[in-house]
């Protein structure tokens, strides 16, 4: 056949078909359906073409052509075209009462358009346009005399944006228009005859177009699926790469992570699947998020998938699709969250620009330091909207570029990265948060259906700004109500760590109720319609009941005290009211509104200090009242109790958790919200917080104090222990113990810890300590470390502690409630526990231990595994785990990364105790 991909006389849609089919092997595979050869398909698309014409349709005129079945619609479609008729291709929801908008919005948008359908859907609703089928079409017994001779600027199709019903506008789209954009992808990905590409996306949306074009002008084979049979089960997406011998096709990332849940559940017995034919997996319609690739990518890798498949993209409607290409991401990117989208095909050019319009950067002079609106130019870019010049005039600059709406910036090389969509943003407080940065985080929750999370704005009425929503559907049965309650709080918890801020409304739906897009995008103005007319208010409703049965329900203060104590509670958390019986920590409460509240109950009380000890022990208004009222805040060591109750809901085994060398268990508060209605979560603190506390004189007193408190709240086991850094040291002599009185101890934690620490403990000075709090509690950068020791080790104790105050940020000393004085108790506390663990050596042994291990603080994570942390094989009876999770020492469980480790954690006390 001719060699169409060089053939630069081909200048409109029906020459491309006419190459094309010049070789009568070549055409399209329809799953379920018949090979038809572009031969056939041009011979039946000249047939409709004189079909339409006896019918009255002419140049230039408008079809509504319903995308449902890919082979009637490819039919129809080129009918259009070599009958000089305009294609609107058109979805045909089930529920009429949204077609029937719809249809009335594009008559009048489009002029009384005809409508052509398959005779299965042939019983649209009558908003007065003329409907035909595509068999009626096709039974016209000749071909047309002649064929439309188009012009390369004439309009070819019209694709309709994804507006909410009645509002759709129509894109239109040139024969040169859609050349443009095909050359422009073969070049980009160096595209031939033999690579067959396979399309399931929805002839509506455009990258089903593209998919169908760009095989064709490489003379091509094309595998054309449907939605359904590859959403029904996506493992079934590798059977059909595989059978068709497929190396070009495309995905969202939603199925990226739906496909790794498949796999999971088969776990690892596919059977005759072969991907190594695959060159190119296209991820575009939605942020690509680079954890879910590689998981994708890890888990196929046994059946030939190479690692450099998956193709990040960029595109439009309104630049016939991909026109941006990574074909980096897996030589440089995999670090990245979101990786770049990567560089403009042959013929576009990007520029970035302010609000004011001034060109910050552009791909001809890239500036990655500034980011801006996205704007694009080139032979691929829409001419504006069909019968909408207001539309037209907002969407393009006055010199004529096109405005995405999305925000961007270029790197160094040119790349585009994009920040957010302006419409796809949450304004919280005037600042802009981007609804894919934190679905990403959501995505990942147990209790969270993989791929069903979105985060939207809404704005209540009388609200200053917006506030957040996030819908989500339940993973497992949504009548179990421990279940929902705990991902109830999980997607709280998760997004006030990630965002700082809580959510208004979180709503567990049917997957029904979260409105997508054809390529599975979600319709996030959709689901704020749904909120404000009230359509998800039975699922507001659910959330606020199981909230309200696991609280107790709703329980007014009882006095001044009371009431003075809920108003603080409340203006804390950001809520109307709180019940007095209710824990801050079971309302949301985190380490740092634990830290606001602290400063809030001084101030309203008059107090000079109100010890945290009294806010975790008492953490609810009642409580807390009571504790304020007996001014038993205080009272040495008569009155220190070690026990912590961070969570106390749920059947599982209890977890005890010990503290850090730091000695403080404000770490554990975030990480002990997702064991909500799992199993009850405490802390063990260090004695010396409260006033007039001493510090412990040994490691077998503070060992004693421990296991004292453990069993006073849990008199006989099982028991499960575990502790962060030096705390597992804690937890190893506690296991022991429990088990010398004869208990089981089934879990012992060790959380990034060798056995033996004298050697550590030994090497750690007074600057090294002060340092190392500082650190933890965010007071200097870790890059300024060694500067910082060199000034330090020169001064005296009381002027190193000074000195890190001093250069601390403010506002992080206010919302600590610091100054040299606290700072310098909790050093020499810190202090106390590494006198005590200089003279620890390690003896006897448990039944095994699960060594939770990350980057440590010198050297590799093998290095640091292999030399040190396998020790604990020496002090254990049976086999140990050794479980990898994200993070540095000192992050391991900050919002970051709590919400991974999370996960693996509860997975692993799963394994030891509910067997």
């Amino acid at each position: 056949m001719s060699d169409i991909r060089h053939a630069t006389s081909v200048t409109t849609l029906p020459h491309l078909l006419e190459c094309a089919a010049q070789d009568t092997t070549r055409g399209v595979t329809f799953v379920d359906g018949p090979f038809v050869s572009y031969a056939d398909l041009r011979e039946g698309a000249l047939r409709i073409t004189q079909g339409l014409r006896s019918r009255g349709t002419a140049p230039g005129d408008r079809v509504l052509v319903a995308a449902g079945d890919p082979e009637s619609f490819f039919r129809a479609f080129w009918g259009c075209l070599h009958a000089g008729a305009v294609a609107c291709p058109i979805a045909l929801p089930a529920d009429p009462s949204r077609l029937r908008p719809q249809l009335e919005h594009l008559r009048g948008l489009l002029g009384d358009p005809l409508v052509v359908v398959p005779k299965a859907h042939d019983d649209l609703p009558d908003v007065g346009l003329t409907t035909v089928t595509v068999e009626e079409l096709d039974a016209t017994p000749t071909e047309p005399e002649h064929i439309h001779a188009a012009a390369p600027d004439d309009l070819a199709l019209l694709m309709l944006t994804s507006g909410s019903t009645g509002s759709s506008k129509a894109v239109r789209l040139t024969h040169a228009n859609l050349l443009a954009a095909q050359a422009g992808k073969s070049g980009a990905l160096d595209l031939g005859p033999a690579d067959t590409m396979m399309n399931w996306i929805s002839a509506d949306h455009i990258a089903a177009i593209e998919a169908h074009l760009l095989p064709m002008r490489n003379g091509a084979n094309q595998v054309i699926a449907t939605p359904a049979t590859v959403l029904a089960e996506p493992v079934g997406l590798l059977r059909l790469l595989t059978t068709h011998q497929v190396r070009v096709t495309f995905t969202p990332n939603f199925l990226f992570g739906q496909v790794n849940q498949a796999l999971a559940r088969t776990a690892g017995t596919l059977s005759g699947i072969d991907l190594s034919r695959i060159r190119y997996i296209i991820s575009g319609g939605e942020a690509t998020v680079t954890a879910t690739v590689r998981s994708f990518l890890d888990a196929l890798a046994p059946y030939g998938l190479r690692p450099d498949v998956v193709v990040p993209a960029f595109g439009m409607t309104e630049t016939c699709a991909g026109s941006v290409f990574n074909r980096e991401f897996t030589d440089r990117d995999l670090g990245e969250e979101f990786p770049p989208l990567g560089h403009p095909v042959e013929g576009l050019r990007i520029r970035i620009a302010d609000g004011a319009g001034t060109v910050l950067s552009s791909s001809d002079r890239p500036a990655s330091v500034v980011s801006g609106e996205v704007q694009l130019r080139g032979t691929m870019v829409t001419g504006g909207y069909f019968g909408n010049p207001a539309a037209t005039a907002e969407a393009f600059t006055d010199d004529g570029w096109f405005r995405t709406g999305d925000l961007g910036r270029l790197d160094a090389d040119g790349r585009l990265a994009l920040i957010g969509r302006t419409k796809d943003s949450i304004i919280v407080n005037g600042v802009n948060h981007y609804s894919h940065d934190l679905e990403a985080v959501l995505d990942e929750l147990d209790g969270v259906r993989r791929g069903q999370v979105t985060a939207f704005p809404i704005r209540p009425e009388g609200a200053d700004s917006e506030q957040l929503a996030v819908a989500f559907v339940p993973a497992g049965d949504p009548a179990d109500e421990s279940t929902l309650y705990r991902t109830l709080v999980a997607v709280r918890s998760s997004t006030v760590m990630h965002w700082g801020f809580r959510p208004q409304l979180i709503l567990p739906v049917a997957e029904t109720q979260i409105p997508r897009g054809n390529l599975g995008k979600v319709q996030r103005s959709r689901l704020r319609t749904a909120v404000e007319s009230g359509a998800l208010d039975a699922a507001a409703r659910r959330a606020q009941e199981v909230t309200g049965r696991f609280l107790g329900g709703h329980v007014e203060p009882a006095d001044e005290e009371e009431t003075t104590l809920a108003q603080v509670f409340a203006e804390v958390l950001n809520v109307e009211r709180v019940p007095v019986t209710a824990s801050f920590f079971d309302l949301g409460g985190t380490s740092l509104d634990v830290l606001r509240l602290k400063l809030r109950v001084q101030t309203a009380f008059g107090l000079d200090d109100l010890p945290m000890a009294t806010l975790l022990q008492a953490p609810n208004v009642r409580a807390l009242a009571a504790r304020l009222a007996s001014a038993s805040g205080a009272g040495g060591d008569a009155a220190y109790d070690p026990l912590v109750p961070l969570q106390v809901t749920g059947e599982g085994t209890p977890l005890f958790c010990v503290h850090p060398g730091l000695g403080e268990v404000l770490v554990f508060v975030n990480l002990a919200k997702y064991f909500t209605g799992e199993r009850p979560f405490y802390a063990l603190r260090a004695r010396g917080f409260g006033q007039g506390e001493s510090h412990f004189a040994s490691f077998d007193e503070m060992v004693g104090a421990y296991v004292a408190a453990i069993r006073r709240t849990r008199p006989s086991g099982p028991y499960a222990v575990a502790g962060y850094s030096y705390g597992g040291a804690v937890a190893f002599e506690i296991a022991k113990r429990l088990e010398a009185d004869g208990e089981r101890v089934d879990f012992v934690g060790v959380f990034n810890l060798p056995p033996r620490i004298s050697g550590r403990m030994n090497e750690i000075t007074f600057t090294d300590g002060a340092i190392n709090l500082a650190l933890f509690l965010e007071l200097i950068n870790p890059a300024d470390i060694p500067e910082l020791t060199a000034v330090l080790r020169l001064l005296p104790e009381a002027d190193q502690l000074a000195h890190l105050v001093e250069h601390a940020p403010p506002r992080r000393l206010a919302e600590l409630d610091l100054n040299v004085k606290r700072f310098g108790a909790w050093v020499h506390l810190a202090q106390s526990m590494v006198r005590l663990g200089r003279d620890y050596e390690p003896s006897g042994t448990v039944e095994r231990v699960r060594v939770f291990y990350c980057t440590p603080l010198k050297g590799t994570k093998q290095e640091w595994l292999d030399g040190q942390l396998r020790d604990w094989d020496e002090f254990t009876r049976g086999t140990n785990s050794y479980i990898e999770v994200d993070g540095e020492h000192y992050t391991l469980m900050s919002p970051q990364h709590v919400q991974s480790f999370q996960a693996t954690l509860r997975r692993e006390l799963t394994c030891a105790l509910d067997r």
